[in-house]
Formats: C-alpha cells, structure tokens, sequence
C-alpha cells in the first residue's frame, strides 16, 4: 500500500485528518492503472478519494493540459465540487486549474477551455458529448489520464447514462491509457455497474472497493398536530411542524417529490414564518441566477432551509446542514438514503431526518422505507441495454466530429457497456437512418446528413447539420416550455406550455415563492406581473412524479398484512387497519384484494395493487378496456402508488378474468393502438436521434408543432417502413419502461390464483383515499362544495362517524385539484385529437 506524499500528508495531519483506506486503496489502484468503482457511505469522502490519483501526480510531474475529466449527473454538483475541490488545491499551492463546463458556462469561457484546458474539468454528459463533436476533440482529450463518473448509480441505466457510455467509449479511443473511477454510496447491483464503467464491458476489468459501515441515520416520523389526513400527497397538514424543526436546528434541507409540491411547500411556510427566517427554493424551472443564489447562500451559511426537489439530491456538500426533511413518502429506499446523506455529511456521524408523510398509506411507507434502511437492503433496477435513438445522436455527433469508417465505429460502441450486445443488424440500421433517413424518408433532403467516400467512410454533409445537432443535443425531452418573464424584468424561469394553454389575462399562479399575474403570451415568454387576486394556481409539471419502487411496495404490503408488525405505527393508522379488518379484510402481502361496492348510482372497484402509479395508470387502460368487452360500462379509473380504482356503471365480477395474465396480449395491443402513447413515445425518440429538431436558429417551435410534424413522420414510416429502426426503437421503449408492463406482468403471475374479491355494502377505510381523489374531477369543475360533503360522507360511512366534518374538510381543502380519467373522454382525445391521455395519479 502506498503512502500520502508530501504535501497532502501534511495537508491532512494539519487538519487531524487521517486518509480513510478506501481513499488510499484508490491511490494504489490509480498507481497500477486499475479501473475502480468505489462504494462509499456518505460523507466518507469518495469525491476526495476520486481526486486524490490525480492531485497526486499533477503534484509530482506538473503539466498542462486536460489531465481529469469529472462527470455528474447535475450542474449544481459539478459546481459544488469545484468550489470544494478548489480550496485545498490553493492551500496546498498546487498548480492545478479546475473549472466546469456545462449548459450554464459562458461562451468566452468554454472558447478558451478549448484553446487552454484546464488540468481539471467537471462537467455533464451533454457537456462531454458536445465537446467529443467537435473537430479539435482528439487534441483536447489525448492526454486524459483519468475518468471520475459521481454518482454513477443515478446515470447507469438511463438515456443520460447511455450517452456517458458512448462518450467513455470514443475517449478510450482518444486516450486508451485513461483509468475510469466511479463514485456512489447507494447501489443494489454492483455487477452490472461495474460493467457499465468498463472500458470492455467486462465487470471483472473494474476493481470493487467498498467501504461499509458508517453511523447510522437516525429517523423521526412527524405528523400534523391533531389529525392524520385519509389521502392527499402534498404534506401541507404538518407546515407548522416542519417551520418548527427548522427552528430547532442549525440548517435544514426540506426535500419534496415534486416541483409543484416545492411551491406549495414553500409558500406554506412562508405564511407561517413570522420569525422571518431565511428560507429559499431549489427546483428545476426556477432560472439558472435564482437557483445560483440559493446554492451560494446556502454554502455560505446565509440560509436556514432550502425547500428542494431532486435537484439537490446528489452529492452536494453544505457542511452546516444538520438536518434533512422529506415531506411525502420517499419512494424509494435509495433515494430516500441519498437525501438524507446531505445532513451530517460525515461519515462518523449519523445524519438526521424526519419524515413527514402527507397521509395515511405513506405513514405505512416511510416506516418500511426506514425499515429498510435498518436492515441494510438497498432498491434499483439493474442498467438495461442502450437506446437506439441514444446511438442515433452519437453517431451523428461523431461524424462530426471526423469521418468515421461502420465497421471502426461499430467495434467501438459495443466496449461500451450497454451496447455490448448491440446486433450489427441494428447498428447498420442505425447509421443508415443518421445517414439518410432511412428507405422511407431517402427521398426527402432535410433527411440527408452524411455521405460516403469511395473508401466508405461516412462525412457529415455540411456545417449545417454539424450546427443543428450541437443545438439539439441531449437524452431529455421535456414538455415543451415557456420562460416566465418578468414585466419590465428578467426571467425568473419556465412553466410548460399546457399550463399557460388553460390561463386567461388576470390570472394569477405561485411560481418561484411569489404570487404572479399572468398578463400576455409572447413568443417563448409568459409575460407577468407580481401580485394578483384570487387564490393562486400552481404549475403542475408532466412526468414529475416519483413511483414507489418494486422493493417498498413489497414491504408496504408486509406491513399491512400482518398486524404484528404495526408496532412501529401511530396509533391512527392501527386504529385504520383495524376497521380494514373489521369493514372487509386487510391486503395480502403476495395475493390481491379487490373490493368492490355500490355508491351515488355506479360501482366501484378498488384494487390493492401496490405497485406504482407508473404501473396502476396503465393497468387502469387495460382492466377498462377489458370491462368494456364485457359490457360493464367502464366510466373511469384512478391510479395512486398505492391502489388501483374503477368505476363502472355495472357491477364488476370474476376479478380473475378482469386481473388475467392475458390482460396484457389483446387488451395491451388494443390499447396500443388507440391511444397516443405510441405517438408520444415516437416523439420523444425522434427528437432524440435528430429527426425532429427542438432548436434551430432564429425559430422557437411550440410543442403542437413538434407534436404535428412528429405524427406526420410517424404515419409515413408506418405506412411505408414498419420495420424502420425508430419503429422498432419506439416499440422497444414502451415496452421496458414507459408502460411499467414487467411490473404489471410480475403482479398478475403473483396474484393467479390468489384473488380475495370482497363484494361489500360501503366503502371500507382503506379505500376512502382513493374516492377522495377520484372526486378530484369535481373540484377542477367548480363544485368544491360538493366534493367536501362527499369527502366528509366517505369517511363518516367507512368509521360510522369516528371522524369529524371538520377533520375532512381541513384535509381536503389543502389539496390540489386535479382531474380523473373519463373512459369516455380518453376515447375522444384518442381518436380526434392524439393527446396524452390525463389521470389522477394521486
């Protein structure tokens, strides 16, 4: 084992410091030129050990030139990193200069980057990806000695990760002697993680260095003074006691599963603050200078708390943080480990945090969830294999990048890891596409992009195309969105554009914690005023919401179905349970209950699905679509992350024909075939693989436009090319993830033959959640009224007036309205108009 050379061995003594051995076995690796993938607990200084290879030999043998590529997974990390990395690079004098690239760096400062690279560069993989674009790539790169992928557990598996990939390949290509190094505290598969960073898709050829132990998080369950509310996901009922834990503590991060629930959150707080502390938000939307802002003030120790959603999960470091708040069930066991990282972030030390679940079922959530913690059992799917519409881009970005020969090309996509099984068929049809647009789309010349020489090597046609794919680069298709512009003011971030579709002038919606009036609509710009009457709106963001994970749903399901092990539970929620048991029975941990019973003229059908809201919205489309067959009248459906509802018009029998393995050939086909999430899936893949542009100079594309040329493009290739690779890419995509149909077809082979169906007179407790949000539609029609009565009725009539009025109507008023799925209308909206389909989604 080597030793600390001077003068970090004094730079750590000075502090009383003493190098960890996983810091030190990564210097003995780096010294051997072993790829290393390194599993730490939080706080126990991975960063640093990443770093210490290559501050050790830019000490020794000075030089210029890229030396260190850093890689994560969010801007704001990369930045923290460089400000934390920077300081003992100065104490030490060493010299060494470290910067970031990202989307946010000023085009002065990557112009010079790329004539003076810094020894250090931290950036992102549509940072990484643009520069390997450009012509003077090889130069820059050759001498890269070292690779740091941070938090590879949050890339790995994703389209973000399958670009990193790429971008590793061509770099071993550029520099072969780079090592690569991952970082991260949370991981469940290891193995294939390990084959994801390898340069040979090999996980043997990267050396695991865990470190375990650690102190223990400590949890605490706070819920709302007087009453637990029945459903509602936003947390709002405990706002005084979360400003009270703010109070007591020195700094606090208030984590929430979604930007809208920031705002609320936010504001929530902000009315009751009367102490006026500091108190800032961190989310997505919010532009680049406010979120700036709240991280400096944050590292400088000017803020009490920061409400934040998954942008400052990962990896940041504010040492004053001594607290950690996740408002709503976390999820997931790993996500809820990462946040709760930011607090204490020492290793030694245990970090704090409450969990505040917003109702009764995350109660039950937030205990398996820290169950889980206890027992060291950690969630996550393994990588799966890489996009087509990911290789499309990097095709294009290499080729312009140089000229490059398929069968070169080809030998150096499949070392990376989630190409390695990548058929010559699908990669020829892929560069055939970048080429020309494939058989079906030759003929057009906006398709065209390279050329071949005599030799076969491929070109890129024109700085044109060069220009256009450095506009459109990237793995993240967003909803299209509008900047928020101050009138008269700046920008204080975006909204999407549906959003904006349903305001009117006079208007007024929370955004970035203040009250804005909507005034005009001007070209990529909402233009508004601050201020406003009325009560406030709240942008609701698509595909923002987090689905539980397979491994707390099965322990949520455990918790349930065996009283033994309610011990950990308020006694509100055993009180609940208990009545489940007493009304009806309580869901089986590895069967399905279904209860079913008459109310205001229709029926209803709950089932205790326990799998994600992903997994229950498509689950939904296909029990109706199977209703419908047998004429029961399928008028609706809501999908929580807990429990699937229908109602029908006639009663619904044999649950076991309804919840079929079969469900899921010629329901899922039908279903397919009528709605738009093949369409939708198809746009998001050909905006990714270059087909339909998101930018191109001097023009803004709205979404409907993006959404007519894509439905053009798709109709001609399904017409005349059904095999064509974006087909075969769209179909690919629905089928792995964007459907949850693996998690649909693992419960219905769980639950053959194991189907309690309970026919009842009422509505039992446990689903009175569920018809409060079904009686969301209500609401967003203007008749609150009618929906607080309903509400309150629900509960009186599953605890024979246990519960109060006034109990009801507090909880129900503090959520947000949104809209149930019609069957009817999602009929209309197919056929005519080609939209996404709109559910609760709890």
């Amino acid at each position: 084992m080597r030793t600390l050379p001077e003068p970090f061995a004094g730079w750590f003594a000075a502090r009383g410091w003493t190098p960890r051995p996983h810091q030190m076995a990564l210097l003995d690796a780096a010294g051997r030129g072993e790829n290393v993938l390194l599993l730490a607990p939080t706080g126990g200084g991975k960063t640093l050990a990443g770093f210490l290879p290559s501050l050790v030999d830019l000490a020794a043998r000075p030089r210029e030139g890229l030396h260190t590529l850093y890689v994560s997974p969010l801007k704001a990390l990369a930045v923290d990193i460089a400000r934390n990395l920077t300081l003992p690079v100065e104490q030490m004098g060493l010299p060494i200069r470290i910067e970031t690239r990202t989307g946010d760096t000023p085009v002065n400062r990557r112009a010079r980057q790329r004539e003076r690279p810094p020894q250090m560069l931290l950036t992102t993989p549509e940072s990484l990806t643009l520069l390997l674009s450009l012509p003077d790539a090889p130069e820059m790169f050759r001498g890269l000695a070292a690779i740091i992928v941070d938090e590879a557990h949050a890339l790995a598996g994703t389209k973000r990760g399958d670009q990193l990939a790429l971008c590793m390949a061509r770099l071993a290509a550029l520099a072969p002697g780079a090592r690569r190094v991952g970082l991260s505290a949370t991981v469940a598969h290891p193995g294939p993680l390990r084959a994801w960073l390898s340069p040979t898709a090999r996980a043997e050829d990267v050396r695991l260095v865990e470190t375990k132990g650690g102190a223990a998080p400590v949890f605490d369950l706070q819920l709302p003074e007087g009453r637990l509310p029945w459903g509602g996901h936003m947390g709002l009922a405990s706002a005084p006691e979360i400003l009270a834990r703010i109070e007591g503590a020195r700094v606090t991060i208030v984590f929430v599963n979604t930007r809208a629930q920031a705002e609320l959150v936010f504001a929530a707080l902000w009315r009751l603050n009367e102490a006026a502390l500091p108190i800032g938000m961190h989310h997505g939307s919010l532009e680049i200078g406010l979120r700036r802002k709240v991280e400096a003030a944050m590292a400088e120790g000017r803020l009490r708390a920061v409400v934040a959603t998954a942008s400052l999960d990962l990896g940041i470091d504010w040492g004053d943080v001594d607290q950690v708040i996740q408002v709503g069930a976390p999820k997931g066991v790993s996500r809820l480990l990462q946040r709760v990282g930011r607090a204490n972030h020492r290793m030694d030390e245990p970090s704090r945090a409450v969990l505040v679940p917003a109702n009764r079922f995350e109660v039950v959530e937030c205990v398996a969830a820290t169950e889980a913690v206890e027992a060291g059992e950690l969630d996550g799917e393994p990588p799966r294999p890489g996009g087509l519409d990911v290789l499309a881009q990097h095709v294009l970005a290499m080729a312009c990048s140089a000229p490059f020969h398929p069968d070169a090309l080809y030998a150096e996509v499949t070392r990376a890891g989630p190409y390695a099984g990548l058929s010559r068929r699908d990669f020829d049809d892929v560069v055939r596409f970048v080429e020309d647009g494939g058989y079906a789309l030759a003929a057009y010349e906006r398709f065209r992009r390279l050329f071949r020489d005599a030799e076969g090597m491929l070109h890129v046609r024109d700085a044109r195309v060069a220009r256009q794919l450095r506009m459109n680069l990237g793995t993240i298709v967003e909803t299209p969105m509008l900047k928020v512009r101050l009138r008269g003011g700046g920008v204080v971030g975006e909204v999407e554009e549906w959003f904006v579709s349903t305001l009117e002038a006079g208007d007024c919606f929370l955004f970035g914690g203040q009250v804005l009036r909507y005034e005009r609509l001007e070209p990529a710009a909402v233009i508004v005023s601050r201020g406003g009457e009325g009560e406030p709106r709240v942008p609701v963001y698509a595909g923002a919401r987090m689905p539980l994970t397979t491994h707390l749903a099965a322990r949520v399901r455990a918790i349930l179905s065996d009283p033994r092990r309610w011990k950990h539970l308020p006694e509100p929620v055993r009180e609940w349970l208990r009545l489940q048991r007493l009304r009806s029975e309580l869901p089986p941990r590895d069967g399905l209950l279904v209860e079913t019973f008459p109310r205001g003229g229709k029926w209803f059908l709950v089932a205790y699905t326990f799998e994600g809201r992903l997994a229950h919205q498509t689950l939904g489309m296909l029990v109706t679509k199977r209703m419908e067959r047998r004429g029961l009248g399928p008028l609706g459906y809501v999908g929580t992350d807990y429990v699937l509802t229908v109602w029908s018009a006639f009663e619904p029998t044999d649950m076991e024909d309804l919840f079929a393995e079969d469900i899921l050939g010629d329901e899922m086909e039908e279903w397919l075939a009528e709605s738009s999430m093949l369409r939708r899936t198809f746009r998001n893949v050909a905006t990714i693989a270059g087909l339909i542009e998101k930018n191109h100079p001097g023009q803004e594309k709205s979404g409907r436009q993006m959404t007519m040329n894509s439905d053009l493009v798709y109709d001609v290739l399904r017409r005349h090319q059904p095999d064509h690779i974006l087909l075969r890419a769209t179909r690919a995509e629905a089928a792995q993830g964007l459907t949850d149909v693996a998690r649909i077809a693992t419960l219905l082979a769980r639950v053959k033959g194991r189907i309690r169906h309970r026919v009842l007179d009422r509505v039992s407790p446990l689903a009175v959640p569920a018809l409060i949000e079904e009686g969301r539609e209500w609401v967003a029609g203007g008749a609150e009224d009618a929906l607080l009565a309903e509400a309150a009725a629900l509960v009186e009539e599953a605890t024979d007036g246990a519960e109060h009025f006034s109990e009801v109507l507090a909880e129900v008023t503090e959520q947000v309205p949104v809209r149930g799925t019609s069957v009817a209308r999602e009929k209309r909206r197919s056929k005519y108009r080609r939209s996404a389909p709109r559910m609760v989604t709890g």
